[in-house]
């Protein structure tokens, strides 16, 4: 049976290419910033690993034998190859292109990272985005994403985070409610009104709510609960009940007259945010990186502006 021996290195492979190349073992030490010792052992190790002689030396010349002649063919282009393929690495680390694969969730997704999209798409245009919008919390590396974004508060501290922004809860309703119902004044009112809820918020079934250190939970009741935010949103837009929900979401309609901000100053914890979260590791690619850049500083100038509320 044949012996298996251990497959060459690649230092290995570039000194027999270096000197086969240069025809002396000087000058292809300084190609490879090398002493010439080193690379004379690095071809001595060759040699004995593939159990042939590829070269005759002389105190003046180094010459190629009949095998190594046809192994510096093979070899060299196996190590151009190599070449090419550290060159497209390498922009692909430094210039921004290729697919990014990000997951969003459906209503933060919709209302403020759709619309920064084209921009960024025509900015980048060697960048494509292969968008999933869904509530689901992916894994990341098994479902081969390069970043989400996460709403809320994380739990996870495995992962890369970066925190892109920070929100907080407001208590809503719309003027035709107050106008028939009146309007709260404490926590504890809202057990004598309409109220809807989001059953995708963390705490649900209870709205837990904070002012200047005093704490209350109330337990909302009325005639809908809803997993989905617009959904409820709508609804209370439409007169239905009191709701509760992030001011990111509640904004527009505040702005539009559409709802009121009820029980001013009594809302969430103050740890929630807008989270941009990629796999575990230091290399981040230029168009994550820029992607993720792009979308922070584009929510922070809209937030920052009172387009948030």
């Amino acid at each position: 049976m044949q012996e298996s021996r251990e497959p060459p290195g690649l230092e290995q492979l570039e000194a027999f290419a270096a000197v086969a190349e240069t025809g002396s073992f000087t000058t292809a030490a300084r190609k490879l910033d090398r002493d010439a010792s080193v690379i004379s052992r690095r071809l001595s190790q060759l040699e004995e690993q593939l159990g042939v002689r590829l070269m005759s030396r002389t105190t003046r010349r180094v010459t190629l034998t009949e095998a190594g002649k046809l192994y510096y063919r093979r070899i060299q282009v196996i190590l151009d190859e190599l070449a090419q393929a550290n060159r497209e690495a390498s922009d692909i680390a430094t210039r921004p292109q290729g697919v990014l694969r990000i997951s969003l969730p459906v209503t933060f997704g919709r209302q403020w990272i759709a619309p920064l999209l084209p921009a960024f798409l025509k900015q980048h245009p060697q960048i494509r985005i292969d968008a999933h919008f869904s509530d689901r919390r992916v894994d990341l590396v098994a479902d081969g994403f390069d970043l989400a974004i996460r709403v809320g508060t994380l739990r996870d501290n495995s992962l890369t985070v970066r925190k892109i922004a920070s929100y907080r809860y407001v208590i809503v309703a719309a003027p035709s409610y107050l106008t028939k119902r009146g309007t709260p004044r404490t926590p504890e009112a809202l057990a004598n009104h309409d109220c809807l809820g989001f059953s995708g918020h963390a705490a649900w079934p209870d709205w837990l709510l904070m002012k200047d250190g005093k704490r209350r939970t109330v337990h909302p009741a009325g005639p809908l609960v809803a997993d989905n935010s617009e959904a409820v949103l709508m609804a209370a837009i439409e007169g239905l009940g009191i709701t509760y929900m992030a001011d990111w979401l509640a904004g527009p309609a505040i702005r539009a007259g559409k709802l009121i901000e009820v029980l001013p100053g009594w809302g969430g914890r103050g740890d929630d945010g807008v989270y941009a979260v990629l796999p575990p590791g230091h290399l981040v690619p230029t168009k994550t990186r820029l992607f993720v850049e792009e979308i922070s500083k584009a929510i922070k100038a809209g937030w920052g502006t009172g387009k948030r509320k």
